[in-house]
């Protein structure tokens, strides 16, 4: 019999940690070594034997857990939001005294959405102007989404590398928060709906045209395929990593 990874998964009792736990059970390459939720021992942690651990918890707890899976020599799988540039930096820091390690951080583990998300990119830099829409659950602790936060990041990225300038906008008296947040100069728009799951709209106009990139996840199983891969690439992916299409052929 072939050998087995050993994952871990905290946040075992929320949405996401459920399907998780299901999922990894289910596969055949994998086993389930341990499901921790709020207030978990780390020495329970530590003594599962796991080889990587997927953090589905959330943002005020999943730095420190990352922390924490780092110091333990256990790759991570993250989908938690609320990720902001200082503390990409502080992971970077402590990754670099275990450089076998590897950290995934996924803003959307839907392979359909890192489609939306890398297309998105490549248009950008041939459309004048550039906006993300995304819309959730009003359960969602989180606005913009870290999705959307990525996919303006991804946009505004290609077009400073291609040389164009934001788009037009003329605005000059508005309501707060009429037009959105602005991501790197990219505007993005939420909206939190009872029935939603998690959706997203990349809309890109030249003068007589609208692209738009719709991605839907109706059930969050279809974030099930995208973690799996994840865990199953992470230990030849050392450092850190933030996007799943980084572990992608696109």
């Amino acid at each position: 019999m072939s050998e087995t990874t050993g994952v871990a998964v905290l946040g075992a009792k929320g949405r996401m940690g459920q399907m998780v736990v299901r999922a990894v059970e289910q596969a055949p390459d994998l086993h389930l070594v341990g499901a921790f939720d709020i207030g978990f021992n780390p020495a329970d942690l530590a003594a599962s034997g796991a080889q990587v651990a997927v953090d589905f918890t959330v943002p005020e707890a999943t730095e420190a857990n990352v922390h924490l899976l780092i110091d333990l020599g256990i790759h991570a799988v993250v989908g938690t939001s609320g990720w902001d540039q200082a503390a990409l930096d502080r992971l970077e820091q402590r990754l670099a005294a275990k450089p076998q390690l590897g950290v995934l951080i996924g803003p959307n583990f839907a392979l359909g959405a890192v489609l939306a998300m890398a297309f998105a990119a490549k248009a950008a830099p041939y459309f004048q102007s550039a906006e993300v829409v995304e819309m959730h659950h009003p359960d969602k602790l989180d606005a913009p989404s870290g999705t959307a936060q990525h996919t303006a990041a991804g946009i505004a990225a290609a077009r400073l590398t291609a040389g164009v300038a934001h788009g037009p906008d003329a605005t000059s008296q508005s309501l707060s928060g009429a037009r959105g947040a602005v991501v790197d100069g990219i505007h993005v728009h939420a909206l939190r709906l009872r029935g939603a799951v998690a959706h997203e709209e990349i809309v890109l106009g030249n003068v007589g045209e609208i692209l738009t990139i719709r991605h839907d996840s109706l059930d969050r199983v279809s974030f099930m395929p995208g973690v799996l891969l994840a865990i199953r690439a992470i230990a030849s992916h050392t450092g850190l990593t933030v996007g799943l299409e980084q572990l992608l052929d696109l």
